[in-house]
């Protein structure tokens, strides 16, 4: 004998992406978020690449030092098999994960799973990012956060490189980076 499955009782998850430049307060507003879940006594589990070392190992720590404890992983493969029984996930920096990130965010949405990745849209050259244009696409809830031009004042989306290397993976603050406005950053 088949059963329909109730599909209006399952569990349904989703993926919010929240992204801008440095300094624009993305990790911020996932610690935001996660934290609000905690309160409502969800199940929260929290990721980062082993890469991002700025503040701590482990905790996702904020330019304003708001802090959350977090499991760093090599790559985005092991939070599959990390994420068990969670009601959400949080992802920090994840334009630093591989490209089957979007896939391993889209699994955990269709087992229940509200996923929060937060990162860079665009790199230093003003590019596409790792799998944050993918993670854009996909998502279901999207928010662009703004920093503030340091050249002008107005709005930057913008993250200017003050240093000369190429690297597309260079950690730093504010003696490396600042946020600038489209006109300032091309000028």
């Amino acid at each position: 004998m088949f059963i329909e499955p109730n599909i209006r009782n399952t569990k349904k998850g989703w993926i919010e992406v929240v992204c801008g430049s440095m300094f624009s307060g993305k990790t911020e507003e996932l610690i935001r978020r996660l934290k609000r879940a905690q309160i409502a006594n969800l199940r929260v589990e929290i990721y980062k690449p082993t890469v991002d070392t700025r503040y701590d190992i482990s905790d996702i720590v904020s330019h304003n030092e708001s802090r959350v404890s977090s499991v760093p992983v090599l790559n985005s493969q092991q939070i599959l098999l990390l994420a068990q029984d969670v009601d959400v996930v949080g992802i920090d920096e994840a334009q630093f994960f591989d490209e089957e990130m979007p896939n391993v965010a889209e699994t955990l949405a269709l087992r229940g799973i509200r996923v929060i990745v937060a990162g860079l849209d665009m790199d230093f050259l003003g590019r596409p990012f790792g799998p944050m244009p993918a993670m854009l696409a996909m998502a279901d809830y999207v928010t662009k956060l703004h920093a503030i031009c340091v050249v002008c004042g107005d709005i930057a989306n913008y993250s200017y490189r003050k240093s000369v290397s190429d690297a597309t993976v260079l950690l730093g603050e504010r003696d490396v980076y600042e946020p600038r406005c489209r006109t300032c950053y091309h000028n």
